[in-house]
């Protein structure tokens, strides 16, 4: 079971870095003129802070893997981490509109992709948590 959290650790690190990414792939700088200033700038905190919590997600569960996996405490944070990761994983598909990625080849792989990842972050915590 370590491995799995150390797997995922690394997991949510690049996925804390590929965040940083978004304002230019989304093309932000367009996408976002029509909003107020207070809405362009919690798209852009929001993100930074999302990023932050995943690097963080990450570093616990490479240094800390045995203590949420043997410990009550840790036990309860994995249980949390995997609701959290299970709400995500509702929010693929009840959040986003098929529109976004149906009859569209990339996008539909990302869905997959992710939709996949959520599964597994879901399953390996809760997992933790329950056992």
């Amino acid at each position: 079971m370590e491995l799995h959290y150390k797997i995922i650790g690394v997991l949510l690190i690049m996925l804390s870095f590929i965040h940083l990414t978004f304002p230019k792939f989304f093309n932000w700088e367009q996408e976002l003129k029509s909003l107020s200033l207070i809405n362009r700038q919690i798209m852009r905190i929001h993100t930074f802070f999302i990023a932050l919590l995943l690097l963080l997600m990450g570093i616990l569960c490479l240094t800390s893997s045995s203590d949420l996996i043997n410990t009550p405490l840790g036990k309860r944070i994995a249980l949390g981490l995997g609701i959290f990761w299970f709400i995500r994983l509702l929010f693929q598909f009840f959040g986003y509109s098929s529109r976004l990625w149906r009859g569209k080849s990339f996008e539909t792989a990302m869905h997959i992709f992710f939709s996949l990842l959520w599964i597994y972050f879901s399953l390996v915590f809760i997992g933790t948590g329950v056992s």
